[in-house]
């Protein structure tokens, strides 16, 4: 598990070409887990406990997602104590054939990484576990 005083990203320039393309500048960015355990989710179940990350564009802050990441890129970018769970020293980001893959010093930790504008509103609790009963 990462230090949350120290997490660090190195992005690789083809995925940040991708990354560009889907975030406006002065957006935040979250490193956020895709598996039921935060609103900005839409999978879940226990197939995917950990296993699925992606990048959420906000306009602005969430309070649940703290801890910022230090990026080359100049994003400003924050996830949480959940996501640090999954996740080791030495994080990359790289890109191959348009798609995205965050891996650490242990290997890969996700290739189809994506990247989203959020738009609307988190879904609750409630909603996350009717979800996460349906996909797996």
């Amino acid at each position: 598990m990462l230090d949350p005083k120290n997490v660090e990203l190195k992005i690789k320039d083809d995925a940040k070409a991708i990354m560009d393309k889907k975030i406006e500048p002065g957006q935040v960015v979250l490193l956020a887990l895709n598996d039921g355990s935060n609103g900005y989710s839409k999978l879940g179940g226990t197939c995917t406990i950990g296993a699925n990350f992606q990048f959420v564009a906000l306009d602005g802050k969430d309070p649940e997602f703290d801890i910022p990441v230090k990026n080359n890129a100049g994003f400003d970018m924050y996830t949480s104590d959940k996501e640090l769970t999954f996740l080791d020293e030495g994080l990359v980001l790289n890109a191959r054939n348009a798609t995205l893959a965050l891996s650490d010093n242990e290997g890969v930790v996700d290739g189809a990484v994506t990247v989203t504008k959020f738009e609307g509103k988190k879904l609750s609790k409630e909603e996350m576990e009717k979800l996460g009963g349906k996909i797996c």
